[in-house]
C-alpha cells in the first residue's frame, strides 16, 4: 500500500506552474509593483505587446522551493517562466519526491515544459510531460494541430502511441502565472488549467487577500498574500511574496508547505519514512467485529472537518457535544435484489464507465483480460468479485514497482494497493460495471505493535448499488476497517493528514 500518494502530483499543480502558485498585492504596494513590472518588460524583447504573466517581476532564473510534509523535508520543486524568441514564452516547472515508504525508498520526478504564445492571451501551443522513478517512465508530447491538441505517449521498450485527439486546450499564458497577473492587475484571475496527469481542464481561480507582515532574515517585512483554488485539487492554497516578486511560502492547510530555498538547500533531502510519519494512531485496537462481514465499528475523531461528516450507505456520522464526531462504519453485502446484470448503467452519468488516460478500459489488452476472467458471467457483483480476486492473485505485492497506467500495471503485474485498485477497475469499466478508486484508511498493527490507521486506496463498484472492495487484501467487501474519505486524486483529503485524530474506538 502506498499511503501517500494522497495529492503530491495533485498539489504539483498548485505548487508548480501557474494555473495554481499563488501570490498577493497589498494596494500600497501597488506602485512599487507596477514600477518593477515596467522595468522587467523594458528589458525583454518585444515584437507585440507582452501578456500580464511575462509583464510581472519574478526572480531570474527561476525559483527553488523545499516542499515539506509535516514539518519532514519529502521533496523540492523548481518553476520558471520566460521570453523566448519568436513572440513565444516557456514555462518550466519539476518536482522532485523521495521517500521511505516501508522497506523501499520511493522516488518520483515530475518535469513539464510548456510553450505559449507571448501576447495576451496567448494560447498554450506544445507541452512536454516527462515523468520518471515510482509510477513508470512515460513522456507525453502535446501539440496543437488544427482545431484539436495531438498527444503522443512514449515509454521505455514500447511503441509510441499516438492518442485520441483531444479538444483545444482553454489554457492560456496568463494561466501559466495566475497569482502574478492577480497581483499586476490588483483583482481576481480566473483561467483553465490543464492538468499534466489526466489531460483535462480545470477552471482555476486566484483570489487576493490582505496582506501580512513576517520576519525576514531579521527583518520585518510586509508580503503579499493569495489564495489559488483549483475545480480538481478543492484545496485552498495561500502563497505569500515580497513586492519584488520573490516567493517566500506555500501554505497547503497545516500539513504541506513549500518554503523558497536556495537550489543546494532545497535539493538537500531528508529521507522521511512516511508511514509512521502520516498514520493515524488509534487508543486501542479494533474490536474483531471490525473484520467480520457484516460487521461494524465506531470510532469517535477529533479535527474531521464538517464537509467529511456526510452519511452514505457504509458511514454514519454524529456529531458529540463537544465537537468531536462519532462515526459508525459498516461493511455488508449488497442485496441479492437489488443486483443487476452487465452491462449497469452508470448513476452518475458515465464518469464512472469512463476510459481515461489512467483508467485505461478502452486499451484492447485490458478489454482481453477482463473478458478471459469474467467469460460469460451477467451478473454485476459476481463478475466484479471475480475481477478483485483475480487482481489479488495475479499480483505481486510491491512496493517499489509503481504504474501510474493500468495497461502498466498489467503487463508487469505487481505494485501496491493503488496498483491493485487501478486494475481492478480498468477492468470493472471494461466489463459494463462503473467504478471507482477510494481513497481513505484502513487499520493495521505494523511490526512496532501500534494499533493504527494508516492511509490505503481500494476500490468501489456500482452492481445495482453501491459496494466496496479490496483487491489488495482479497475482500469481496471491504470490511469496517476500512474508513473512506474520498476518490483517487482528490487532493481535498491532504489536509487531513497529520491532524485527523482517534480519541476512542467502540
Amino acid at each position: 500500500m502506498r499511503r501517500t500518494r494522497l495529492g503530491l502530483l495533485s498539489l504539483l499543480a498548485l505548487l508548480t506552474g501557474a494555473p495554481s502558485a499563488a501570490w498577493a498585492q497589498a494596494p500600497a504596494l501597488k506602485n512599487q509593483v507596477k514600477a518593477a513590472a515596467s522595468k522587467a518588460l523594458a528589458k525583454a524583447p518585444q515584437a507585440q505587446e507582452l501578456s500580464d504573466a511575462l509583464k510581472a517581476p519574478r526572480p531570474k532564473g527561476g525559483e527553488y522551493f523545499g516542499l515539506y510534509l509535516m514539518d519532514k523535508k519529502v521533496g523540492w520543486f523548481f518553476t520558471d517562466l520566460t521570453v523566448l524568441p519568436g513572440n513565444k514564452a516557456q514555462s518550466i516547472n519539476e518536482l522532485i519526491f523521495k521517500a521511505q515508504v516501508g522497506t523501499r525508498v520511493s522516488e518520483r520526478v515530475h518535469r513539464e515544459v510548456r510553450v505559449y504564445e507571448a501576447k495576451p492571451g496567448g494560447k498554450l501551443l506544445s507541452f512536454t510531460v516527462t515523468q520518471k522513478g515510482d509510477g513508470g517512465d512515460n513522456e507525453l508530447v502535446g501539440t496543437v494541430a488544427g482545431d484539436s491538441l495531438r498527444v503522443v505517449r512514449k515509454r521505455p521498450g514500447q511503441p509510441e502511441e499516438v492518442l485520441k485527439p483531444l479538444p483545444l486546450p482553454k489554457e492560456t499564458v496568463e494561466d501559466a502565472d495566475q497569482a502574478r497577473v492577480a497581483l499586476l492587475r490588483g483583482q481576481k484571475v480566473e483561467g483553465v488549467a490543464l492538468d499534466g496527469t489526466d489531460l483535462e481542464g480545470y477552471r482555476t481561480v486566484t483570489t487576493v487577500e490582505a496582506p501580512e507582515e513576517q520576519v525576514l532574515g531579521g527583518v520585518k517585512a510586509k508580503l503579499s498574500r493569495v489564495s489559488t483554488l483549483s475545480d480538481k485539487e478543492k484545496v485552498p492554497v495561500t502563497s505569500l511574496l515580497t513586492t519584488d516578486g520573490k516567493m517566500v511560502r506555500v501554505d497547503f492547510g497545516q500539513t504541506m508547505q513549500a518554503r523558497a530555498e536556495s537550489e543546494a538547500v532545497a535539493k538537500r533531502l531528508d529521507l522521511v519514512e512516511v508511514f509512521g510519519l502520516t498514520r493515524v494512531v488509534l487508543p486501542k485496537p479494533l474490536p474483531a467485529k471490525a473484520r467480520e462481514v457484516p460487521g461494524q465499528v465506531k470510532l469517535v475523531m477529533k479535527n474531521l472537518p464538517e464537509k467529511f461528516q456526510q452519511d452514505t450507505y457504509r458511514q454514519k456520522y454524529q456529531r458529540l457535544p463537544d465537537g468531536r464526531v462519532e462515526v459508525t462504519v459498516t461493511a455488508a453485502p449488497p442485496a441479492p435484489r437489488g443486483r443487476l446484470p452487465r452491462p449497469v448503467a452508470d448513476p452518475d452519468g458515465g464518469e464512472n464507465l469512463k476510459s481515461t488516460l489512467a483508467v485505461e478500459s478502452e486499451a484492447p489488452a485490458i478489454k482481453a483480460q477482463a473478458k478471459s476472467i469474467i467469460r460469460e458471467e451477467k451478473d454485476a457483483y459476481t463478475a466484479a468479485r471475480m475481477l478483485s480476486a483475480w487482481v489479488y492473485s495475479n499480483m505481486q505485492k510491491d512496493y517499489g514497482a509503481s504504474a501510474d497506467r493500468a495497461t502498466d500495471v498489467l503487463r508487469q503485474k505487481k505494485g501496491d494497493c493503488t496498483e491493485h485498485s487501478l486494475l481492478t477497475v480498468a477492468m470493472l469499466r471494461a466489463s459494463g460495471i462503473p467504478a471507482r478508486r477510494v481513497d481513505g484508511v484502513i487499520y493495521m498493527v505494523n511490526s512496532d505493535g501500534v494499533p493504527a490507521l494508516y492511509w490505503h486506496e481500494w476500490v468501489e463498484a456500482y452492481v445495482g448499488e453501491w459496494t466496496q472492495l479490496d483487491p489488495t487484501f482479497n475482500q469481496p467487501v471491504a470490511d469496517a476497517t476500512h474508513f473512506y474519505v474520498g476518490y483517487e486524486g482528490n487532493a481535498e483529503i491532504t489536509p487531513l493528514i497529520g491532524s485527523l485524530q482517534v480519541t476512542d474506538v467502540k
